[in-house]
């Protein structure tokens, strides 16, 4: 096992090569940790030697032929975007012959963005009247993600084909050795992946129509250009990490996150209780009244939550998080979080905005 300091001398010595192999002229003056040191991944600010900055990250987390597929889907979702209010909200990458310059070795690939510019931060702990506020601008941006969608190419990752993978990977005589279970909890994995797979069966989701989305939404990845009455645009953003093409549904667990009066945290849990906090109502009215949802949407938030649970900790956990990070956050979800799940009612929140519950499994939301 590499210790530290070998892990980062091979993050630092492939962005060098890659900028190297990029064409630029300009060399690398100074390597700036960004890293948010809770994922494998490595992000810096590079200083070259004409004062200029740019952003570099560099990984071996998944698949490169994935990593391809999202940032071509970036890329075109930023272009799709100009002259319109969000065109300078995405940190775009450096291209060649017109795509995102994607450096692989075999073993680890890098990318390069552009720095974008940074205004003000929201606090740790939105007022009730910011949430409102988020809730409208993340409507706003939906919909305008939402009507470029049908010109991003989907990625082959689906919320369906990583819960297939899951699903059969619990059935592994290895699956305690690969998930860091036991057979128990391993069991557990299984019936709630099973119940995530009927959901989508059930709901008649994958005739859903399906937009880019960014998922992770926290208080460090994001700015907003605050106006002298207090309200505020969203400005800037940056870390795709969890980037995919899906539901609208899948940013919101995240997004109930950052409306919530916990507000951010250095140790954190994956808990429900964000999702059904009177904060959380609030932005889902104001976001409704901008960009409506439907009964079935609202009640898929559940699903939506569980995919997270499942995929992002259960599955692919160990090779985001930092091993103690993972381990911490994996135990909570098993021993805690899904178990609790199913007695979760998610029909308060569709009365909350006065959508009828009839017919929710078959009521999809229209394109």
């Amino acid at each position: 096992m590499p210790d530290v300091a070998e892990i980062e001398a091979r993050h630092r010595s492939v962005i060098e090569t890659a900028w190297r192999d990029y064409g630029d002229r300009r060399s690398i003056r100074e390597f700036v940790e960004l890293s948010a040191m809770v994922s494998t991944n490595r992000v810096y600010r590079l200083i070259l030697d004409d004062g200029d900055t740019v952003i570099a990250k560099s990984s071996n987390y998944g698949s490169v032929f994935l990593f391809d597929e999202d940032h071509d889907g970036l890329h075109r979702q930023a272009r799709l975007l100009e002259g319109g209010p969000y065109e300078h909200f995405m940190a775009t990458m450096l291209t060649a012959d017109g795509q995102p310059f994607i450096w692989y070795d075999g073993e680890m690939w890098a990318v390069f963005y552009r720095e974008v510019q940074v205004r003000d931060r929201l606090p740790a702990i939105l007022t009730e009247a910011q949430v409102v506020n988020f809730g409208e601008e993340v409507a706003r941006f939906h919909r305008a993600t939402s009507a470029v969608s049908r010109l991003v190419p989907p990625t082959s990752k689906t919320v369906t084909s990583d819960a297939i993978a899951l699903y059969d990977l619990t059935a592994s005589r290895h699956a305690g050795e690969e998930l860091g279970l036991d057979p128990s909890r391993v069991a557990l994995v299984r019936r709630h992946t099973h119940r995530f797979l009927m959901a989508i069966r059930e709901s008649g989701y994958d005739y859903w129509p399906k937009m880019p989305v960014l998922i992770d939404w926290n208080l460090g990845n994001f700015s907003v250009h605050m106006a002298e009455d207090g309200s505020f645009t969203l400005f800037s953003r940056w870390d795709y990490d969890w980037f995919r093409y899906e539901s609208r549904l899948l940013d919101f667990y995240f997004l109930s996150r950052v409306s919530s009066r916990t507000g951010d945290r250095s140790t954190f849990t994956y808990g429900a209780h964000p999702l059904f906090e009177p904060r959380f109502r609030l932005f889902l009215h104001a976001y409704h009244s901008v960009f409506p949802l439907t009964s079935a949407e609202v009640m898929f938030l559940k699903e939506a939550y569980r995919f997270f649970l499942l995929n992002y900790v259960v599955r692919e956990g160990r090779f985001f998080f930092r091993h103690d990070i993972w381990q911490h956050l994996l135990i909570d979800v098993v021993d805690l979080h899904l178990p609790a799940l199913d007695d979760l009612d998610f029909t308060e929140l569709v009365s909350e905005l006065g959508l009828s519950d009839d017919g929710l499994s078959d009521d999809g939301p229209s394109a």
